[in-house]
């Protein structure tokens, strides 16, 4: 059973949203700050965390910086803000996706397992059945282990960025659009959606690259899309 972690400082959200997903299975459990909710993560095992911008004490952002330092579990943010700069401000903190509210508890059911599907069953998707070692240059991705390492060291990425590099490693040279590379990864018609996978294309070209300006691996086809690089 997959633990959930709810935190938002309103208890009637926590309290819906457990409802909803108790009754899809799932283990949910608390929190009311950040803070709160970063004790919670030290002493139990969470599989994926939803987690309220603006909170007391330890909000939502600040608690998502801190939790990335040690764990690349999925990251549901929500907000009240729908403005295009406040979701880029919580994709470039680390989270994986993020839903503004009002929201409809069944889409949010959905974003959780969806999430969930991808951290726990990375690779294991018709796509994605040939588990194998894709390398190019210093580059790795051992899809056995989901492991990526650069010149043998292991480079830690959320399960977005991994599936997003695993995608193009198994088509090197080959182009990829930004709307293909949405719709592969996150399985959704891609509308309006540039900015959110620019922002994990760039984390994951700060993870890989020597200098994420001048990249050896990750290129952008200008006017294209992105490609992995032949070396």
């Amino acid at each position: 059973m997959s633990k959930i972690l709810v935190c938002d400082d309103d208890k009637e959200i926590v309290e819906a949203i457990d409802i909803y997903l108790s009754q899809e299975g799932y283990q949910v459990l608390k929190a009311y700050d950040g803070e709160e909710a970063l004790k919670i993560l030290k002493s139990q095992k969470v599989d994926l965390l939803v987690i309220d911008v603006m909170m007391p004490r330890l909000d939502g952002i600040r608690a998502t910086l801190k939790i990335r330092e040690e764990n690349n579990m999925p990251i549901i943010i929500l907000s009240a803000k729908s403005e295009d700069a406040d979701k880029i401000l919580g994709l470039n903190v680390g989270a994986d996706d993020y839903v503004t509210k009002p929201f409809n508890p069944l889409e949010l059911v959905a974003r959780v397992k969806s999430q969930l599907r991808r951290y726990t069953q990375l690779g294991s998707t018709a796509d994605y059945l040939n588990q194998a070692v894709y390398e190019v240059g210093g580059l790795a991705v051992n899809d056995d282990r989901k492991e990526v390492t650069v010149d043998g060291e292991p480079v830690k990425l959320t399960p977005i960025e991994y599936n997003i590099l695993l995608l193009l490693m198994k088509n090197q040279g080959k182009v990829f659009s930004i709307d293909q590379i949405y719709e592969n990864i996150w399985n959704e018609d891609a509308i309006g959606v540039d900015n959110t996978v620019a922002v994990h294309i760039r984390h994951i070209r700060e993870k890989i690259e020597i200098n994420p300006k001048e990249p050896r691996y990750l290129k952008v086809v200008w006017g294209v899309g992105y490609k992995i690089e032949k070396c």
